[in-house]
């Protein structure tokens, strides 16, 4: 059997039960201990991207850990693993959480048989938006190919660049109304200018290999994706004012330079999205984190 040409289960449902415990065991080390290092042996892409530096913040803010972390337990989990040829491969873990309410998404990947498993993507959605997902008769997820010519409406390795582009300039109507989307241009519109200061957003797609997009085919045709962006904010104080005491705990630790009259934020955001057939992409979640801070 030729491994690269093959279509085969990404995993087996024994592996993935493995997986997601071990993925639970190095979260829960990483911040307990204030540990990147444990971090990245369990997390990659766009997760790695924004848990890294939590994890780096919280050591300089805490070094010798935080030993009354409260362990994060996923239970009730439900395995999306598609057919692929191959590599990388990659399968969802579907859910519970001790956190909240609503489901927690996994995306595992890998990129060679060797590897381990690791989570690059992670969305959490209440349990009506998680969709159901076409499988054949032995219960194998459909992959949507990041090109996907004959597949929904937006392939899914456009949609960062769509993201990105709609951010910058709110056209294209690609995307659904939402907190991801015209949330995030009414939020931005009010910080563009006032008395004391303005601000310059920046936006760049995330770029395989190291933040590819992942999607599985649902029922509907249509596919749930997953999806990176870069963002960068720039805060430049009027005349007469500072920028102050900075809140934010991870860009407070990551401050590179002494903030007096501008600050320098870069972030990653990692999103869930739901490309019908036809019609426009529902940004279901969007997590954002601070990987960089620079004052000046």
């Amino acid at each position: 059997m030729h491994g690269e040409r093959a279509v085969i289960p990404a995993a087996r449902k024994a592996d993935a039960a493995k997986a997601l415990e071990r993925f639970t065991d190095g979260y829960n080390t990483a911040y307990r201990k204030s540990d990147p290092a444990a971090a990245a042996g369990v997390e990659t892409g766009a997760l790695l991207a924004m848990e890294e530096p939590r994890v780096k913040a919280q050591r300089v803010n805490s070094p010798d850990g935080n030993p009354g972390f409260p362990p994060l337990e996923l239970t009730d989990a439900r395995y999306t693993i598609p057919k692929q040829a191959g590599w990388p491969k990659f399968f969802v873990a579907d859910t519970a959480s001790n956190r909240n309410d609503f489901r927690w998404l996994l995306v595992f990947t890998r990129s060679r048989a060797a590897d381990p498993w690791k989570v690059s993507y992670l969305s959490i959605l209440s349990e009506d938006e998680v969709p159901a997902f076409r499988t054949d008769e032995d219960g194998w997820a459909e992959p949507v190919a990041a090109g996907s010519p004959a597949g929904p409406a937006l392939a899914p390795g456009r949609l960062s660049s769509a993201y990105t582009d709609y951010l910058q300039t709110g056209r294209g109507g690609v995307f659904a109304d939402g907190p991801a989307t015209s949330g995030q241009r009414a939020t931005r519109k009010k910080l563009l200018k006032t008395p004391q200061f303005w601000t310059d957003y920046r936006d760049q797609p995330a770029k395989p290999p190291q933040y590819a997009p992942v999607a599985l085919r649902t029922e509907d045709g249509g596919a749930l994706a997953f999806f990176a962006a870069h963002h960068a904010e720039q805060r430049t104080m009027a005349a007469g004012s500072r920028v102050g005491e900075v809140k934010d705990p991870t860009a407070k630790a990551l401050m590179q330079g002494k903030p007096e009259r501008a600050l320098i934020l870069s972030r990653i955001s990692e999103s869930a999205a739901r490309i019908p057939p036809r019609g426009p992409v529902d940004v279901l979640n969007r997590l954002e984190g601070v990987t960089a801070a620079r004052g000046k």
